[in-house]
């Protein structure tokens, strides 16, 4: 029968901890990672949402013709049909 000796014994034990840790902490970078990409997809959707919608409106005026796009330009710029009158809030509300 053969003997371990002492020093093999006590260097496992130490070698098994030292892989455990170093699992564990990648484990947590790989979380933190993970966290960081879930808050860009956020971030990436919120701003494809935005952009869908700026799309839609614009669809909606080109299918209202072309002098849907006149008199909203002329509407923008402050302008008015004849005998029409403008009111304008100034409360900021």
């Amino acid at each position: 029968m053969i003997r371990k000796s002492g020093v093999s014994r006590r260097v496992i034990p130490v070698l098994v901890l030292v892989l455990c840790l170093s699992l564990f902490l990648s484990l947590l970078r790989s979380q933190a990672s993970i966290s960081a990409k879930q808050q860009e997809l956020a971030s990436v959707q919120a701003e494809l949402d935005s952009q869908l919608a700026q799309n839609e409106e614009l669809q909606r005026t080109l299918d209202d013709g072309e002098d849907a796009i006149i008199e909203r330009f002329a509407r923008e710029e402050g302008y008015s049909k004849p005998n029409e009158r403008i009111w304008v809030d100034i409360s900021g509300k």
